[in-house]
This record gives C-alpha cells, structure tokens and sequence, in this order.
C-alpha cells in the first residue's frame, strides 16, 4: 500500500516544483503582480484552481520561491565552506557555487530584485534574515583571509561580488560567462 503513496507523492512534489520553475519564468518575465494562479497552472500544464492543491495563495508561491532559493543558498555555501581545506579554497568554492547558482537561476534572480517588497512580513524577513547569514559566511571568510581589514569593508566587498555575479541575468551570456566571472570575482576580493 505504501507504493502508490509514494508514486503519489512523488508526483505532487514533481507538480509543486514544476509550478515554483513556472512561477519563477512568469515572475522574472511580468512581474509578480501582472501574473494570476491560472497564469501559473497553465504554465505548468494544471487548471488554476488545481494550484491550491500545492499553495494557499500566489503569496505563498513567491514565499516558496524566494525562502527556498535563499535556504539553498545558505545551506549550500555553508557545505561549500565545509568541505574546503583552506580557507582560499573556501573562498574559491564560495565563488564557483554563487556562479552555479546565478547561472542556473537567472529567473529567480530577476524575481529577487524586483519582487522582494510583494512578499509578506514574516517570509521577506525569513528571506533577509537566510540572506544575511549567507552574507556573513562570506565576510568571515573574508576575514580569516585579510584579518587587517575591517568587516564592514569586507561586507561591502561581498555585497559588491553578490552585484556583479547576479549581474548576469541583466546581461548578455557568452561561453566563457563563467569563467569570466570567477577571474573578475577572485581578483575583486583578492
């Protein structure tokens, strides 16, 4: 009996991201507020009504959307972190992963910038608060590895590597984005 639950499951998991996927391409495109619950079913190929099967609201979309990339992030750069052998290798990593990320979410990017202010109270504060920690591993880094600097100038700097790599949503890509970033990136907070 457990098996159909699962296949069920895994399903509506498949369904609720394919809606988070959709809502991030229509978020980025329209805007949060030109984009309606049918817009987002259509996209993902269900009715409109059937998208409460997975949300209370398009509110809880884009709280989904941008607390779970924020989460992500956070998560991902603290195993980054983690598993570095030097803190340059962390720093290193740090790059490579926030590259990854911005290259792989531009959508999600565009819908951060544009929309943070449409989300409610308590989830735009989960969103600062995950972004901030996020931040704060950075300039900790930063600080082991210029420990003569001050950490609000190395907030700046992290904040600054944030701009230009999420600058490339905005901007035209070529084969060589990638590394291109890493080397502008790296010599910054070199």
């Amino acid at each position: 009996m457990s098996e159909p639950s699962t296949v069920r499951s895994r399903a509506k998991a498949e369904r609720r991201d394919a809606l988070l996927k959709s809502a991030a391409t229509l978020f980025a495109e329209h805007g949060f507020a030109r984009v309606s619950l049918e817009d987002l079913g259509a996209a993902a190929d269900i009715s409109g009504p059937a998208v409460y099967r997975h949300f209370d609201s398009k509110q809880a979309v884009l709280a989904a959307l941008l607390v779970g990339v924020s989460e992500d992030l956070s998560r991902g750069g603290q195993a980054v972190v983690a598993a570095a052998a030097t803190d340059a290798d962390a720093l290193r990593s740090l790059i490579r992963f926030h590259v990854d990320f911005a290259l792989s979410n531009p959508e999600v990017i565009k819908v951060q910038d544009r929309d943070l202010s449409s989300l409610a109270d308590p989830a735009r504060h989960t969103v600062r608060t995950l972004q901030r920690n996020y931040v704060e591993l950075w300039v900790s880094v930063l600080g082991r590895l210029h420990p003569s600097e001050d950490t609000a100038a190395l907030r700046i700097k992290a904040h600054a590597t944030f701009g230009l790599i999420n600058s490339t949503p905005h901007s035209a890509r070529t084969g060589d984005t990638r590394d291109i970033l890493e080397r502008m990136a790296t010599a910054a907070l070199g």
